[in-house]
C-alpha cells in the first residue's frame, strides 16, 4: 500500500488475533534504540508524529512486525522516503515491514480521536484532561510501534497545546524545555534518559491544583515531587505525597534502591480502569488512591492510597528498571512489587493485622480463582487478551511465591540475592528464571525448585495426621499434599511447601522441640514439605497431655491446611498461641465448622467459641485484631469452601451465629459501639473504629433492638469510616431508617464522585428483600454513569461479589442483571467488562437450577459479537 491522502492506510482485514503462547516467544530481529514523539494535542483530533531509529540485531535480513490499531495514518516514511506498497504490509493489528535495512529511521504521522476513546486504553480524555494508559497494550493505539515489553527505547516527547485549556504538560523523565507558542498555544519537551518499553509510556495535559514536595537521596540528590489533582482538591492530595516521601525512604533503608530522575509526578484522574499506572516518572493514577481527607475517605481509603503509592514507586526498579521480557513474565515485576508493597504496609502499620488482611484478600480473591474454570498459573502458558490475566494468581500468589522464598532464605540471605538481582539484571527485559537463579546465587541455595510454584495452577491441599511414637519418644506429624486438577492441568507435582511449626503444651505454654534426637531445641522450626508425603518428628518435654502444634504459622504458605485438631484444641491456640495468624485462624475454623454443620441442620453449643471471642473482645489487645477476630468468616469465603454451597441456608446461619454472639457479648459490644474514637490517620485510630464498625455490625444482627444506637451512631458520625459503618449496619435493618440516612448521605455528597461511588456500593452490598428493586433503581439513577469504571465497579462488581445471596437468588436475577451490564459496558470498554465477568467463575459449583440461571444469563452474550477481552473470559467461564 502507497502512502497518500489522510486516511489510505485503512487496514485490509479485520481478523482476530490468534492466541500468544509462551511457547513461541522469539526475540525481535530489531531494536528500536531511540524514539521521539511529537503530540499537537486536540480533543477531537490529536495529530502525532513519531520517528523512531532502528536497529537490526542479527546478520541475515528479515521483517520487522510494528503492533498499531485504531488510528489513522497520514503519512509512513523510511529514512525520509514514503514506504512502497511492496515494502510493508497492514493488518488490522499492526504494519509489517518487509526486510528493511540493517538500520534505518522510521517516521509515522497518525491521527487520533482521544474524546471518542471510552476503552480508556492509549490516549483519551478524563475530566476535559488528556491522559494515557499504555499497559498492557495499549501504545499500539497510538503509532505504529515494538509494543511489547523487550523492546527498550530512549524516549523524548515534545507536547503542545492550548495554554489556557491545557496549561500543564507532562510526560516521562525530566523536563528539557518549555515556552510559548503562536495563537494561544505552548508546548513543552521531555527526555526519559532511561531506555523503557512502551508500555511505560505516559502523557498527561489540563487544568490541575498541584502540590509540591521534595525528597532527598542518601547520595543527596534533591528530587522535586508533585501530585495533580482536580482544581479545588488540593487539600486532598496531602496524603499521598506523605505517602510517596515513606516510599521513597522505606525503599533507600530496606533495599538500598535511590530514586534516579529529577523529578516525580502523579497524575490523578477520574476515569481509569485500573488502581495506578507505574510509567517512569509520571505514575497515572485512579483518583480513589489519591484523593482523601477524613470527611472523604474511609480508612480502608487511606490504607490503600499508602500501599498503592508504594507500590507504583516500588516498580521503580522492580518493574521499570528491571521490566518482564514478555507477558507472561507480568508476576516477575508485580508478584514481586506486592511483595514489597506488603513489607511497606507492615512497617507502616500493625504487621500481624497487615498479614491477616493480605490472608483475607487471597483466600477470598485467589482461593475462588483456583478452584474455577478460570483457574490459570502464576506464569499463564497462553492468553487471547493479557488484560484479562491481571488477576489475583498473578500479583497476589505471585507475591505469597516470593515471600516463600524470603522465608526458605531469612531476611539477610533474601537481601543478598535481591542485591544480585538488582545488580545483575538493571536495564534489562528479564524472565522469572532470572530471578530466581539471582536470589539463588546471591543467597546461596538452590531455588529452581520453586519454579513449579510458577507454573502449576492450583491450591494445594495439606493434610496433617499426629501420633505418637513412644519407642522413639517423639510426637510425629504425618503430611500429605495434593492439588486438584484444573483447566489444562489434570496431573499436579508436589510443591516444596514451607511450613512454620511450633507447638503449645495444654496449658498453653510453647514448647521448645527438636527435629532429631539430640538435635536443637527451638520455639519454632521450618519445615520445607516438597514430596507429596512426608513424616516429621518433634522431639521435646510435651508433658502428660498431647501437645497442639501449629503447621502453618504467619500463612507461610498460600495452601489449604487440614488437621485433626478438635475444639477446645482450637480455642488453646486463640487463646495462647504466639503467631497472632494461627490465633485468628484458629477462631475463623471453630466459625467455619460450626457455620456448616449449622446451614446442614446440625448446629453444635456455640456457647465456648462465643464465650472464647468474649475473652478476645476484653482483652484490651491490639483494637484492630480484635475487629479481625470478632469478624466471621464471610458468605463468599464459605461458598468457596462448600462441596455443593447453599447461599440460603449459609447466610441464614451465619446470621444466627453473628445474633448469639451479638446477645452474649451485648454488653460489650454496646460499650465498644458508645465509645468515642479517636481522631486521625494514624494505625492506632484506624484499628479503634474497625473494632467499633464490627461491634455496631453485630449489634445489627438483634434487628430493631439498638435501631436507636445506630441511627445515633450515623447522626454523629465525624468521619467517613464511623459514617459508613453506621450506614452499612443501618442497611440490615428492616424499616425505614437506611433509606432515610441515604437520602441524607447523597443531599451532603452528591458531588463528589468518590464519596458517592460508596453511595452506590453501600446499597449495591445490602442484603435486603427489596435488593433486586434497588439495583434496577440504581441503574436508573441519573447519577449513574457507564463511562466510569468506579462508579460502574460500585455498583454492579460490589452486588455480584458482596451481596452474594442476592447475587445467587434461584430465579436467576442476580445472574441476569450482571450480564445486562457486561452487555452494556462491553462495545466501549472491552477491560472493564471482561473483569465484570469474574463473579461467574464458581458457577459450575452450584445446584443444577442455579447453573441453569448462569447458561440463560450467559446465552445472550454468547451470541452476541463480544470484544476479544470478553470473549476469552466467557468461553473460559463455560468450557
Amino acid at each position: 500500500m502507497v502512502p497518500g491522502p489522510p486516511g489510505t492506510y485503512a487496514a485490509r482485514m479485520s481478523t482476530a488475533k490468534p492466541p500468544v503462547r509462551l511457547a513461541d516467544y522469539r526475540p525481535s530481529a530489531y531494536r528500536s534504540t531511540r524514539l521521539e514523539l511529537e503530540f499537537d494535542l486536540d480533543p477531537a483530533a490529536t495529530r502525532v508524529v513519531a520517528t523512531t531509529w532502528f536497529e537490526r540485531t542479527g546478520p541475515e535480513p528479515a521483517d520487522l512486525w510494528l503492533d498499531g490499531e485504531d488510528f489513522t495514518v497520514e503519512a509512513l516514511e523510511l529514512d525520509g522516503q514514503p514506504v512502497s506498497e511492496r515494502a510493508c504490509e497492514t493488518t488490522a493489528h499492526g504494519l509489517r515491514l518487509r526486510h528493511p535495512p540493517a538500520a534505518f529511521r522510521l517516521r509515522v504521522v497518525t491521527r487520533l480521536r482521544p474524546a471518542e476513546n471510552t476503552a480508556l486504553s492509549g490516549l483519551y480524555l478524563s475530566g476535559g484532561r488528556f491522559c494515557t494508559q499504555c499497559e498492557a497494550e495499549g501504545f499500539r493505539r497510538i503509532t505504529y510501534a515494538q509494543d511489547r515489553p523487550d523492546c527498550l527505547s530512549v524516549y523524548t516527547v515534545r507536547l503542545t497545546a492550548d495554554a489556557t485549556q491545557f496549561p500543564t504538560l507532562l510526560a516521562n523523565g525530566n523536563p528539557v524545555a518549555q515556552g510559548a507558542l503562536p495563537g494561544g498555544r505552548h508546548f513543552a519537551v521531555w527526555h526519559d534518559p532511561f531506555p523503557k518499553p512502551a508500555y511505560l509510556f505516559a502523557v498527561a495535559a489540563g487544568r490541575y491544583e498541584t502540590v509540591t514536595g521534595s525528597f532527598t537521596t542518601r547520595s543527596g540528590r534533591a528530587v522535586s515531587l508533585a501530585v495533580h489533582v482536580d482544581p479545588g482538591a488540593g487539600g486532598r492530595a496531602a496524603y499521598a505525597l506523605d505517602s510517596l516521601q515513606r516510599a521513597m525512604a522505606w525503599d533507600e533503608q530496606t533495599y538500598g534502591r535511590e530514586y534516579d530522575l529529577e523529578v516525580y509526578n502523579i497524575v490523578a484522574v477520574r476515569d481509569f480502569n485500573f488502581g495506578a499506572m507505574e510509567n517512569k516518572g509520571l505514575n497515572i493514577f485512579n483518583s480513589a488512591y489519591v484523593l482523601a481527607d477524613p470527611a472523604t475517605a474511609t480508612d480502608g481509603d487511606y490504607e490503600g492510597i499508602e500501599a498503592v503509592i508504594g507500590h507504583e514507586y516500588f516498580h521503580n526498579w522492580t518493574g521499570n528498571r528491571i521490566t518482564c521480557r514478555d507477558w507472561f513474565q507480568l508476576a516477575l515485576k508485580e508478584g514481586l512489587t506486592v511483595f514489597r508493597e506488603q513489607q511497606f504496609s507492615a512497617a507502616m502499620r500493625s504487621p500481624a493485622v497487615q498479614r491477616l488482611l493480605e490472608v483475607r484478600r487471597l483466600r477470598s480473591r485467589q482461593f475462588a480463582e483456583d478452584q474455577g474454570p478460570l483457574a490459570h498459573p502464576v506464569r499463564p502458558a497462553s492468553y487471547h487478551a493479557i488484560d484479562n490475566f491481571y488477576t489475583a494468581t498473578v500479583y497476589e500468589k505471585g507475591a505469597e511465591v516470593v515471600r516463600m522464598l524470603h522465608t526458605v532464605l531469612g531476611a539477610a540471605a533474601f537481601q543478598r540475592g535481591m542485591q544480585c538481582y538488582f545488580a545483575e539484571r538493571d536495564g534489562t527485559a528479564s524472565t522469572i528464571e532470572d530471578f530466581v537463579d539471582c536470589l539463588g546465587r546471591g543467597a546461596g541455595v538452590d531455588l529452581r525448585r520453586f519454579l513449579a510454584w510458577y507454573d502449576q495452577a492450583g491450591t494445594p491441599e495439606v493434610t496433617v495426621r499426629r501420633r505418637f511414637d513412644a519407642t522413639r519418644g517423639a510426637w510425629v506429624l504425618e503430611l500429605t499434599q495434593r492439588t486438584a486438577p484444573t483447566p489444562g492441568q489434570a496431573e499436579k507435582q508436589p510443591l516444596p511447601i514451607p511450613l512454620r511449626l511450633g507447638w503449645l503444651d495444654a496449658h498453653g505454654q510453647p514448647v521448645p522441640t527438636a527435629l532429631a534426637p539430640g538435635g536443637k531445641m527451638q520455639a519454632e522450626h521450618l519445615v520445607v514439605l516438597d514430596q507429596a508425603t512426608a513424616t516429621v518428628e518433634c522431639f521435646g518435654a510435651f508433658g502428660a497431655h498431647p501437645p497442639v502444634p501449629a503447621l502453618l504459622r504467619g500463612f507461610s504458605a498460600p495452601v489449604h491446611l487440614r488437621s485433626d485438631l478438635d475444639a477446645a484444641e482450637r480455642r488453646l491456640q486463640m487463646a495462647h498461641d504466639a503467631d497472632p495468624f494461627t490465633r485468628w485462624e484458629a477462631g475463623q475454623e471453630l466459625a467455619r465448622q460450626w457455620l456448616f454443620a449449622a446451614a446442614a441442620g446440625q448446629a453444635p453449643d456455640a456457647a465456648p467459641f462465643v464465650h472464647a471471642l468474649g475473652i478476645e473482645l476484653e482483652r484490651g489487645s491490639d483494637p484492630a485484631f480484635q475487629a479481625m477476630a470478632l469478624r466471621l468468616p464471610d458468605l463468599g469465603e464459605l461458598l468457596q469452601l462448600a462441596t455443593t454451597p447453599d447461599p440460603e441456608a449459609l447466610a441464614a446461619a451465619r446470621t444466627a451465629l453473628r445474633r448469639q454472639i451479638a446477645t452474649t457479648l451485648e454488653p460489650g459490644l454496646v460499650a465498644v459501639a458508645t465509645r468515642a474514637t479517636q481522631s486521625g490517620v494514624t494505625a492506632t485510630a484506624a484499628g479503634a473504629r474497625a473494632r467499633r464498625a464490627v461491634a455496631l455490625d453485630l449489634l445489627a444482627a438483634l434487628g430493631s433492638r439498638h435501631e436507636a444506637l445506630l441511627v445515633q451512631a450515623f447522626a454523629q458520625a465525624g468521619n467517613l469510616t464511623d459514617t459508613m459503618a453506621a450506614l452499612e449496619a443501618l442497611g440490615q435493618l428492616p424499616g425505614g431508617h437506611f433509606d432515610r440516612a441515604l437520602a441524607a448521605f447523597h443531599a451532603r455528597w452528591q458531588a463528589e464522585p468518590l464519596v458517592l461511588d460508596k453511595w452506590f456500593a453501600v446499597q449495591a452490598a445490602a442484603d435486603r428483600s427489596d435488593a433486586h428493586q434497588r439495583l434496577e433503581q440504581l441503574r436508573a439513577h441519573p447519577d449513574y454513569d457507564l463511562g466510569n469504571p468506579n462508579r460502574v465497579r460500585a455498583l454492579a462488581r460490589v452486588f455480584a461479589t458482596q451481596n452474594l445471596r442476592a447475587f445467587h437468588q434461584p430465579d436467576g436475577r442476580g445472574y441476569r442483571f450482571l450480564a445486562e451490564v457486561v452487555a452494556a459496558i462491553d462495545p466501549r470498554n472491552p477491560a472493564l467488562a471482561a473483569r465484570l465477568l469474574q463473579p461467574f467463575e464458581s458457577w459450575r459449583r452450584f445446584d443444577q437450577g442455579r447453573q441453569q440461571q448462569v447458561r440463560a444469563a450467559l446465552a445472550g452474550l454468547t451470541a452476541r459479537g463480544l470484544s476479544t477481552n470478553s470473549r476469552e473470559m466467557l468461553d473460559r467461564t463455560l468450557a
